[in-house]
This record gives structure tokens, sequence and C-alpha cells, in this order.
């Protein structure tokens, strides 16, 4: 998980709402822009995010996700969010060589990256309505554009897996329009991770892996793919990735990090 690190006041106005949805807490911080421009726009993407509840969720038989995974639905009768969506976990299963998957049991499950879509699409279309400043908090998927106010740049907390109440780093979005910051790990939900090769739990060295980058949607496809790999081929792999930075903690409290990580930290 990750939290969004409070600055100090002579900060624009902050906008701040929370909204329970898809089984998880989303934090608003919005900063600037005209009031009520920013309050319908704040509003829209929260019904917007119950609309994405509604169409993915694989807990709701009559979801379009479900209902296309039981061959009720086409892609083209669904949502164009769906294709979109789709195309997406297509892109990061390619990318990954299949560490990232699209199927849970060979069940299409899009779970792995409607969220991190999710955070991005809402947080860019605040800022889109005039915010000069967004961090939004979607269960730990963090994407901050623009700032909190000037010079004072977004920070995120990441939570120490080991040592609760605790955290392993703060990431600095200093010198970046957009950041995002997206943790998998077995701290908070236990061994939900699942190795697409075997179709088991994920069985590695990690505890927990933090990608930062500027999309959330990838970061949080990176952070399980890599999670899935392990420790050593996760590292390599993310290395390999442009514009990806990231933190791994192994179960015996070994903290393995990207090369140019430490220039996102403070």
């Amino acid at each position: 998980m990750a939290d969004t690190v409070a600055e100090p006041a002579e900060a624009p106005a902050a906008v701040r709402h929370a909204e329970e949805v898809m089984g998880t807490v989303f934090s608003f911080d919005v900063r600037g822009g005209d009031p009520d421009t920013v309050q319908a726009a704040l509003a829209e993407a929260v019904a917007g995010l119950h609309r994405v509840d509604a169409v993915f969720s694989t807990y709701r038989e009559d979801s379009q996700i479900s209902r296309l995974a039981q061959g009720e639905l086409t892609v083209e009768e669904c949502d164009p969010e769906v294709a979109e969506v789709l195309e997406l976990g297509a892109q990061a299963e390619r990318l990954s060589d299949g560490w990232f998957s699209l199927r849970y049991q060979g069940r299409l499950d899009p779970t792995g990256i409607v969220k991190g879509w999710a955070v991005e699409r809402a947080a860019r279309a605040l800022l889109a309505a005039g915010a000069t400043g967004v961090s939004l908090n979607g269960g730990g998927d963090v994407q901050l554009l623009g700032t909190p106010g000037p010079q004072r740049p977004w920070r995120v907390g990441v939570a120490d897996p080991l040592r609760p109440g605790g955290l392993a780093a703060v990431v600095s979005a200093a010198g970046a329009s957009e950041l995002a910051v997206a943790t998998s790990g077995t701290a908070e939900r236990g061994a939900h991770i699942v190795d697409p090769r075997t179709g088991r739990s994920a069985v590695t060295d990690l505890v927990a892996v933090t990608v930062v980058t500027p999309s959330v949607t990838w970061a949080d496809c990176w952070a399980t793919a890599a999670f899935a790999m392990g420790s050593r081929e996760g590292l390599r792999w993310l290395e390999s990735l442009p514009d990806v930075e990231a933190l791994l903690i192994t179960a015996g409290d070994e903290v393995r990090c990207t090369g140019g990580l430490a220039s996102r930290l403070g």
C-alpha cells in the first residue's frame, strides 16, 4: 500500500473525497481550478468509478465482463471501455512474456489492470477539468498529476510490508508532471497473486514490489508481473523497461531496487 504524504500550507485550496468502490477506498486530493467545475468533475469521476465496477466486476454475474466470460456477450456488444482494457491487458501480457495475465483459472479476468486503469482515467479527467494538481489513491495504486502547490511536489509513502505502520521509502514527484506508484505484495491481502504458468498462487522470495512510472495503469501491471517472477528475474525485467523504477522487498528483509530509484526518493 502507499499513501500520499501531506505537504505544508500555502498550497491551492484542496478538495478531498474518499469513495468506497471496487472493494476498496479511492482517496481524492484535488488542488486548484474553478471550485464549481472541479466539484462537478469530481462527482463525474466518482460516478465513473461505480460504472467501471458495474461493468468489470467479476463478482457480479450480470456485469459485462462476467457475461463476456460466459459467452453471453461479444466484445463488440460491450461498452467501448471493455475493448480498451482488454487491449491494454493484451499489451501487458506481451511485454511481460505472459507473467501478467488477463485470465484466472482459465477464465477471463482483467482484475489485474482494471483498478490502475480506473484510477488513471479518473485522475486525468480531473486535470482536464482545470485542476492544477491531482493525487488519486485507489487502494494503494496512486496517480499523481501536476503539483499540490508552488514548488511543492507530491510525495507518496510506501508502506513497509515487514513493519506494520512503518515506511519502506518515500517517493517524490519533484520535477515530474505525472508520476504513479503501485505496490503488489502479500502484506495486505495474503497470497492473492497468481503465477500464470501454474495457475496457482505465486510462490517467490518477495513480499512486495513497488513500481514507480508515469502511468499507474502500467505500474499496477508491472508490479504484479514482477512479483510473480521473483526478485532476481523481476528486478532484471523491470530494469529493462523504459521510465520504470522499482523497489523490491524479500521475505528475508532484503531490499533490491532499480538503478535510478534513488533519484525518485525524498
